[in-house]
């Protein structure tokens, strides 16, 4: 290897693990300082054969209303909505759908991009779990999902609840 090579070599791996360094700096940062919040799903239980079994987790907040649904941002892919959040009983609901940013009288919110007709992606939509496990998921009766929000609405998933008990398979 000529010298030159043998630099760019190393640069284009330091990067990669600068990266991969960074990105998981990001979710642990996330963990570690964001707030918690209990999300209600309806799962789905999908095999990989690449990836193993996980389960797409479909959130109840993800449906755009009728009044975003209707108009021309409705069916816009890739828009960001904010998702302005409410307790209620230990599970957190929609309290208002913002596009492009958020209004200071909403204190907690989720941030979501539309990724089809009427509905978000929060990048929390699977859940990987050990093989064979993921049926459990798919026959429980109810299935939320523990998340830390960071300051910008971005979630990272702590835990799943499957019918009231901790996901431990």
């Amino acid at each position: 290897m000529t010298r030159l090579t043998t630099i760019l070599f190393f640069t284009v791996v330091v990067a990669q693990v600068a990266g991969l360094l960074a990105f998981t700096g990001v979710r642990e940062a996330a963990l570690a300082r964001g707030r918690e919040v209990v999300l209600q799903t309806v799962p789905v239980d999908p095999r990989s054969l690449l990836q193993g079994d996980y389960a797409i987790l479909d959130y109840e907040i993800a449906r755009l209303p009728g009044h975003l649904a209707e108009t021309p941002v409705g069916d816009d892919v890739g828009v960001v909505v904010y998702v302005g959040l409410r307790e209620h009983r230990d599970v957190w609901y929609a309290n208002g759908y913002f596009v492009h940013e958020v209004p200071s009288r909403v204190d907690l919110y989720i941030r979501g991009v539309i990724d089809g007709p009427d509905h978000l992606d929060f990048g929390i939509g699977t859940f990987f779990v050990p093989e064979g496990t993921g049926g459990t998921i798919e026959r429980a009766d109810d299935v939320k999902v523990v998340a830390v929000l960071d300051r910008n609405g971005r979630a990272v998933i702590k835990q799943l609840l499957v019918d009231g008990q901790p996901f431990e398979p």
